[in-house]
C-alpha cells in the first residue's frame, strides 16, 4: 500500500472513525468496569470476521492471520477513562458530545486510540491480500490502574508476537506533528506510601502526645532537600506527593498520618537509589521526632517505555514524506505508561501524535477537566499505524 492509497482510505473511513470515537466517548468507563466498551469493540470486531481471544476482565484481542509466513505484528490501544468531571467546555470551545457519566470521562485520549485502531484493523482487513504473517490486535482493559497488564502479558506470550507498536495522542503535540524517537520516552512509575506513627492524645496538651502531623512535615521537607542534594540531576526523579490523611476531629491528635504519591523516572538505578534515600530520611527524621516511619508501598510498579532504535530509524524514514518537519526529536514524557511490558516481550515502538488546535480550544493537560482531542488528529495516528504495518512487511 502507497501513502496515497492509504491516505484515500483513511479519507473514506473519517465519518466512522469519527463517529465511533464520539460514541465511545459518551459511554466513558472506569478501570476494569469497561463492560460497555468492551462489548461495543468486540461487536465491531465480529464485524471484520477476526477471531476474538479472552482476556481475563474485560480485555481481549483479536487475530488477523493472513496464513502467508511472515512476521507477527501487536498493535494496541488501552480502553479505560478516568474518574474526572468534564467540563462542557475544553479551552475555549463548547464540546460538541460529553459523557453520560458525569463522574467518568476519556480526559487521556483512550476514546481515540481506539477510534485508531478499529479504523486501522478495516483497512488492513480489505488489503489482507498485501500481507503476510499475522496481526495481532491488542484492546488493554486498565491501563489507568495497571490492573490487567500482567494478565494480558501471559496471554499473548503463546502467540509470538515480533514487534509491537502504539499511538498516545498527546496535547504537548500540534495537531499533524509526531514524536517517535529512540530510548526511553516515558517515565518509569513507583508507589510511594507510608505511614508516620506517633501517639495521639489531648489536643488541649500537645506535650503529652508525639504528634505525627509535625514529624510528617518535617520528613516532607527533608525529602525535599534530600532530592535536591542526593540525586543526580542529569538522572532526573520527580517525587510527587499527593495526598495526606491524618486525624478526624479537631481535638484530638491522631495517632498516624499516612502519605502517598508517586516517583517518576527514566533510570532505573537513580530511582533505586531515590527510594533508599526515602527510607534513611523517613526513618531517621521520624526517630529524630519520636516517631516511626513505616513502609507500605515503596516499590518500582512500571519500568519506563523505551522505544527500539531500529523501530525508530524505520518509522522516522517512512513518515517523512508526510510528517517531513513534524517529525519532532527529543520528546519525553513525564507520564507513565503500561506499553512498557510489550517492550518486555519484543521490540517496541510508541509513538505520540498531537491533538493541539488552539482554534478548536484542544490541548490542555491530560487527566484533567478541560482535555480534548482534535479529531483531525485521529487520521494522523491511522496513518502512522497502517504505515508501521506496512514497513515491517517490506523490510
Amino acid at each position: 500500500m502507497d501513502d496515497k492509497y492509504i491516505i484515500s482510505e483513511i479519507e473514506k473511513d473519517k465519518k466512522n472513525f469519527i463517529s465511533q470515537r464520539r460514541h465511545l466517548h459518551t459511554i466513558a468507563e472506569l478501570s476494569s468496569k469497561e463492560f460497555k466498551t468492551s462489548a461495543y469493540l468486540k461487536n465491531e470486531v465480529k464485524k471484520l470476521g477476526l477471531e476474538i481471544f479472552e482476556v481475563e476482565g474485560t480485555g481481549f484481542y483479536a487475530i488477523l492471520d493472513t496464513h502467508r509466513p511472515g512476521k507477527t505484528i501487536g498493535l494496541r490501544t488501552d480502553i479505560d477513562a478516568l474518574p474526572v468531571k468534564e467540563a462542557k467546555k475544553n479551552l475555549s470551545c463548547v464540546r460538541e458530545i460529553l459523557s453520560e457519566d458525569s463522574e467518568v470521562f476519556h480526559a487521556c485520549g483512550h476514546d481515540g486510540h481506539m477510534a485508531i485502531l478499529l479504523s486501522t484493523m478495516r483497512i488492513l482487513v480489505k488489503n489482507k491480500d498485501k500481507l503476510n504473517g499475522k496481526l495481532v490486535f491488542i484492546f488493554e482493559e486498565a491501563e489507568e490502574t495497571g490492573a490487567s497488564i500482567g494478565r494480558m502479558i501471559e496471554s499473548l506470550k503463546k502467540e509470538k508476537i515480533d514487534y509491537f507498536y502504539g499511538n498516545h495522542l498527546t496535547s504537548f503535540l500540534n495537531t499533524g506533528e509526531i514524536a517517535l524517537d529512540a530510548g526511553p520516552v516515558m517515565a518509569g512509575f513507583a508507589m510511594v506510601d507510608f505511614t508516620i506513627r506517633g501517639v495521639g492524645g489531648h489536643s488541649s496538651r500537645p506535650d503529652k502526645a508525639i504528634s505525627p502531623i509535625f514529624c510528617q512535615a518535617a520528613v516532607i521537607q527533608s525529602l525535599a532537600s534530600a532530592f535536591v542534594n542526593r540525586l543526580d540531576p542529569d538522572k532526573s526523579v520527580t517525587l510527587g506527593l499527593s495526598t495526606i490523611h491524618g486525624g478526624k476531629a479537631r481535638n484530638v491528635i491522631a495517632d498516624e498520618v499516612g502519605i502517598t504519591g508517586t516517583l517518576r523516572f527514566f533510570d532505573r538505578q537513580e530511582v533505586d537509589k531515590a527510594i533508599d534515600v526515602i527510607k534513611l530520611v523517613g526513618t531517621n527524621v521520624a526517630k529524630a521526632h519520636g516517631c516511626e516511619f513505616i513502609v507500605n508501598k515503596l516499590a518500582v510498579e512500571n519500568d519506563p517505555v523505551i522505544n527500539d532504535a531500529r523501530l525508530s530509524a524505520i518509522m522516522t524514514e517512512e513518515l517523512g514524506n508526510n510528517f517531513a518537519n513534524n517529525i519532532k526529536k527529543g520528546i519525553t514524557w513525564y507520564a507513565s505508561e503500561s506499553f512498557e511490558a510489550y517492550g518486555k516481550l519484543g521490540p517496541s515502538l510508541f509513538a505520540f501524535v498531537g491533538i493541539k488546535n488552539d482554534k478548536k480550544g484542544t490541548g490542555a493537560e491530560h487527566h484533567t477537566p478541560y482535555f480534548d482531542i482534535d479529531e483531525d488528529s485521529l487520521a494522523y495516528g491511522i496513518f502512522a499505524m497502517v504505515k508501521f504495518v506496512n514497513a515491517i512487511y517490506n523490510r
